[in-house]
């Protein structure tokens, strides 16, 4: 843990399906301390999430201090459930639709969900907390993207969230990696170099991902491609088509002159910041606290805390 609570006004925690990280906040929202441990919601058996969060939080927590959540803890596979809200959404609405559990004083923030102009619908959970604690309430319109296992390319404004796609680009490159015939040919390595022509193959008009995708083979092959820069060219590839297709919804949102906001892993955003370059489109890292500051802006909007 960072620090030492004191003076603790709430308990905010970004409960995610492998890990949990809890922070401590005072009476201004500010981080007074924090703990991470590998209690996500996959890891914990026979629904002892009481017993998790006390191994959490140890001792440390003053009586009466409130808790709010975000997360797989509020999945279905979760400790409660709390359904998902439909956008477009804002912080009144989300503040409104909190599950509390009946017996520990802690509130769950809901997931989000929209759908495109088909009518399938798309999901998230934690995510929609990490983008509402980085809204900029001086901008009108912002485009932030979630890099990760599933990549969220969401649209907000200084109210809420207007809409968002997820591209599975995180699973995919590591399916491929561990299941395919592509990891074969990775040997451990960084090629940048591979990377920015992974990039450029997919934003090139009239490529095919399915077909890209071979190429990782064929040219390590024909010695074309190093082993060592199979893997950073691939990750290229799913970047370059999430990219594109990233591209494509934004202007159907008429948002293709907004810049992008990145929040997540630093080495993840400086990969996504490098593709989204070779687009043209420019973009800047987000605060590194957002899913506690999110949590914070949600407690302040439900009265949990003032």
């Amino acid at each position: 843990m960072v620090g030492q609570p004191r003076s603790v006004a709430l308990v905010a925690i970004d409960w995610g399906t492998t890990t949990a990280r809890a922070y401590w906040l005072d009476q201004g929202g500010g981080i007074v301390g924090e703990r991470s441990a590998a209690l996500g919601v996959q890891k914990i058996e026979g629904g002892r999430f009481r017993e998790a969060l006390a191994t959490l939080v140890g001792g440390d927590i003053p009586a009466g201090t409130p808790f709010i959540a975000c997360g797989m803890i509020g999945s279905r596979q979760g400790w409660l459930e709390a359904p998902y809200l439909a956008c477009p959404t804002d912080f009144v609405a989300m503040a409104g639709a909190l599950a509390h559990l009946p017996d520990v004083p802690l509130a769950i923030v809901p997931g989000l969900i929209c759908r495109d102009a088909d009518g399938v619908p798309d999901v998230m959970r934690g995510e929609e907390t990490q983008v509402f604690g980085a809204l900029d309430n001086t901008a009108s319109r912002q485009l932030v993207v979630l890099p990760g296992t599933h990549s969220k390319w969401v649209l907000v404004d200084r109210g809420g969230i207007e809409t968002f796609s997820t591209f599975m680009t995180g699973e995919l490159y590591a399916v491929l990696r561990e299941h395919s015939i592509l990891g074969r040919l990775a040997a451990t390595g960084a090629d940048a170099a591979a990377f920015d022509r992974g990039t450029r193959a997919s934003l090139r008009d009239g490529a095919g991902l399915s077909h890209d995708v071979f190429s990782a083979r064929t040219l390590a092959l024909t010695a074309e491609l190093a082993p060592e820069g199979v893997a950073d060219y691939l990750s290229g590839l799913l970047l370059g088509a999430e990219v594109a297709a990233g591209r494509r919804w934004i202007e159907g949102h008429s948002a293709q002159d907004l810049s992008v906001t990145l929040i997540g892993d630093s080495m993840l955003c400086n990969r996504y910041q490098r593709a989204l370059a070779a687009a043209d489109i420019s973009a800047a890292g987000g605060p590194s606290d957002a899913a506690a500051l999110g949590l914070w802006r949600i407690a302040v909007h439900a009265g949990i805390v003032r």
